[in-house]
């Protein structure tokens, strides 16, 4: 039996790992802090243990033909992935693929190896929708290549019941507060849309979801353009719009108008210092409660227009909420990565490095596969509701 190898015990990985021990697979979970790793697996019946987690430690046990997740920091990854392909092992992040990571495609491929990547929530399950609605809007008599065609996707992890403050934290807010820094690009009147702070591009969205509708605020994250042929748009079809994105309670921006007035004016090594001091003020303040749940929305709409008439409009929606068991956060990031280990397992990925799977086939078992876990999910003809 091939030997799993998970680094990183935090509370985005415990349910992935878990699920893989109940399906019968071997794993070793590493982690800097061992108590956290003979956590994640406590209780459990199936070949798993724990261990303190070092470069060195973990090299020298990994072997040919083995599985590593990293759900380690995104600065460790290439170097884990590197690790992985002179041993000869598979690796497995939720991450974006990085730069230095798609660099080793090449390497992968000559060693008939798998470098998988973005398959968690935002990065992963988003991917998926987009591939079975590119799919379903091929396969209708509405495609066309000039069609006007505008796609928006939006996820968000938010709190299950809103504050004053309009967000909680279900993790360490360093990470949304370093996301407020960064630029984004996106497609917007069929021209590149840029936007130097996401504070500058707030709109309203309503989203229809399985409870019912619900209006938000959303916002363009990170490069969206990469992403418009990893969709399946191709170079003759004619995008209006093209944004992946953030999305978040009504009355957001409002209400972190004074965060976003700091945020701008933090430089170097003192503003880094600054933001990690705020990450644990807001920690404090507005960190999802023992008692509370947290709850997960994504939305990814397709809408293809004929001379000004709507003639295709979908979306893949999904509103989920964390349990007495798990976040939802947590499900949503390993769960998806524990589908990818087994599929690396199966071979049901060819070599080189790989985001979500991009096979409609493929991607559609996985969606189904989270809807029968219990996650909330539908697909919304928004032409038939009409």
């Amino acid at each position: 039996m091939k030997h799993i190898h998970w680094l990183g015990a935090g509370l985005s990985s415990v349910p992935g790992i878990r699920r893989l021990v109940e399906n019968g697979h071997r794993i070793t979970v590493w982690n800097r802090t061992l108590e956290k790793a003979e956590d994640a697996v406590a209780g459990l019946n199936g070949e798993c243990d724990a261990k303190t987690f070092s470069l060195d430690a973990f090299e020298a046990s990994l072997q040919e033909g083995d599985v590593a997740v990293s759900m380690l920091p995104g600065d460790f990854h290439p170097t884990i992935a590197k690790i992985c392909l002179h041993v000869g092992a598979h690796f497995v992040s939720s991450s974006y693929i990085s730069p230095e990571m798609q660099a080793l495609d090449g390497i992968a491929k000559e060693k008939n190896l798998t470098l998988v990547n973005e398959v968690g929530l935002d990065p992963g399950i988003d991917h998926l929708m987009a591939h079975v609605l590119m799919d379903d809007y091929r396969k209708s008599g509405a495609y066309a290549a000039d069609n006007a065609h505008y796609f928006k996707s939006y996820c968000g992890g938010l709190s299950e019941e809103p504050n004053d403050f309009c967000y909680k934290f279900s993790w360490s807010p360093l990470g949304v507060l370093k996301a407020l820094r960064s630029p984004s690009k996106s497609l917007r009147d069929g021209k590149e849309y840029d936007v130097d702070r996401p504070w500058n591009a707030v709109e309203v969205y309503e989203a229809v979801l399985p409870k019912g509708n619900e209006v938000f605020e959303v916002y363009p994250n990170r490069d969206s353009l990469p992403y418009v042929s990893e969709y399946g748009f191709t170079d003759d079809m004619n995008v209006q719009q093209f944004v992946r994105g953030t999305l978040r309670y009504n009355g957001w921006s409002k209400a972190w108008a004074d965060i976003f007035a700091e945020v701008e004016t933090l430089e170097g090594e003192a503003g880094d210092q600054r933001l990690s001091d705020m990450s644990n003020e807001l920690w404090d303040k507005y960190a999802v409660g023992a008692d509370e749940a947290d709850r997960v929305v994504l939305s990814v709409d397709l809408c293809a227009k004929h001379d000004g008439k709507e003639v295709y409009n979908r979306s893949y929606v999904m509103d989920a909420y964390g349990d007495e068991t798990h976040t939802a956060m947590a499900r949503l990031v390993s769960i998806p990565v524990s589908y990818a280990v087994e599929g690396v397992l199966q071979g049901e990925f060819t070599s080189g490095v790989h985001a979500a799977p991009s096979a409609p086939e493929m991607a559609a078992k996985w969606l189904s596969n989270l809807k029968k876990s219990g996650e909330g999910m539908m697909i919304v003809d928004h032409l038939a509701a009409n």
